[in-house]
Formats: C-alpha cells, structure tokens, sequence
C-alpha cells in the first residue's frame, strides 16, 4: 500500500491497486475512503482496512458511480456507518444500481463501445446504495474533520467529482488516467470538451499531485503540459 502526505499530515493511502485505485485520506483518527473498487474485491478491501486499524469511515466519497468505482459503496455503507457522498447528477445511478456507458476517446476506445457497448451494460451494474449527501459543484469536508474539499470535475462522466487534500494533493477519478508517460486523458469520456474545462479547475489550484484511479501519480507539470496542448487543439475540433 503506497502512501503520500501532505504538509499539514494528511496521510493518503492507497488501499487497492490495479483493477481500480481506492484511496483513504487519514488524520488524527478520522478516515474517509474514496471509492470502493469493484464488487469481486471486496474481501480484498475489506482486509486492508482491517490491517491499517479502520473500523469505522467518517464518509465515502465516490469520484463517479461506475462498477470499478462504487462497486462496493452499499457493503462500505452498512459495515463503516459512512454517508455516502456522491455528486447530485449520479445519484439517481448509485440509488437504482444502474450503469453509465462513457464515450470512446480514441481509437480503441471508441471500438470498444461502438461494438461492446450495449452488451457491457449489464457487467457494469453495481448493487444499489442510498445517497447520504449529493454535492453540486463544491463541497467543503471540514465538518468531517478533513481541510479538504469536493470540487465537480465532469467529462469522464456526467457527475464526476475529485478531492482536493490540503490544497496539495487531488484524488481525481477518472478525470485524468496514470497509464502511459506521457498522456492523463482517459479512453473513455461522456464529454471530452468538459473534461479539459476540469482539469482547468484541479490546475487552479495549488495541487502538485493528481491521483487517478487508474495508473500511478500525475506531477503538476505533465498535467499542465496536457493541458497545453489539447487547450491549443480545442478550437480545430481536434480534441477527441
């Protein structure tokens, strides 16, 4: 389990890596896990918390409701007593189990859905949870305890959300992707023009990390530079 920390002690671990990177923001006791990761690690995850000491969650943020993501929220839910944060625009899908099919950003991507979209549906459903809190566009985590806030960071899909972690580091979903060297955009995305207007607000602020759920750490400056550049494609209708 690989950990960071920001210069004020928050200690943010990564609990599973892999299928789906799941992350626990610690402080003086209190904990607060982001994303669940998908249904079939459950045991997996359920053993890592129990070695790191956590009995109880102060939250669940989830980044997005896809299956790698909240797979687990309502067995998280029910044996952590944590409210379950998610943006409002997702709600809806986390409440009814129900799947969100991105679009395809690049060739294989789009080869992918455009062949396997409709029979992944049912692959992608997760078991129904009850929403304790819906964020809209911002959401301050300091009566949990936590200088961190929840900030809407669409494009990957509808309600994607990051958390921003002493204005230092930010677990961002699948907003950006850590796979290859040189590239954060993900293959998937509902909306790709959103998902550049996004990463404009994580650089807005002072983050020198990216956490994605996928992949390894993004430094400021390859975030920057992706930016840059698909900044400058934007107006040829290039950036998908």
């Amino acid at each position: 389990m690989k950990n960071w920390e920001t210069k004020n002690g928050y200690q943010i671990t990564r609990v599973l890596a892999g299928r789906s990177n799941v992350f626990l923001i610690s402080k003086g006791g209190r904990n607060i896990l982001v994303d669940t990761s998908p249904a079939g690690l459950w045991k997996k995850l359920e053993r890592n918390l129990r070695r790191l000491g956590v009995e109880r969650l102060d939250a669940l943020v989830l980044t997005h409701t896809h299956y790698d993501h909240a797979g687990n929220a309502a067995r998280v839910q029910e044996k952590y007593k944590a409210p379950v944060i998610v943006q409002r625009f997702e709600a809806s899908f986390l409440a009814g189990g129900e799947a969100i099919v991105p679009h395809g950003t690049n060739f294989l991507g789009r080869l992918l859905i455009d062949h396997l979209g409709k029979n992944l549906v049912p692959r992608l459903k997760c078991p129904p949870c009850r929403p304790d809190l819906q964020v809209d566009d911002t959401l301050s985590l300091a009566d949990f305890g936590f200088n961190a806030h929840i900030v809407h960071t669409p494009g990957h899909s509808p309600g994607s959300q990051s958390v921003v972690v002493d204005d230092e580091i930010a677990l961002v979903g699948d907003a950006m992707f850590g796979v290859v060297p040189w590239s954060v955009f993900p293959p998937f995305a509902s909306d790709a023009g959103q998902l550049l207007e996004s990463w404009g607000k994580l650089l807005a602020t002072n983050c020198r990390l990216f956490l994605p759920s996928h992949g390894t750490a993004n430094p400021r400056a390859l975030v920057q530079k992706n930016f840059d550049r698909r900044k400058r494609l934007e107006p040829q209708k290039t950036i998908m």
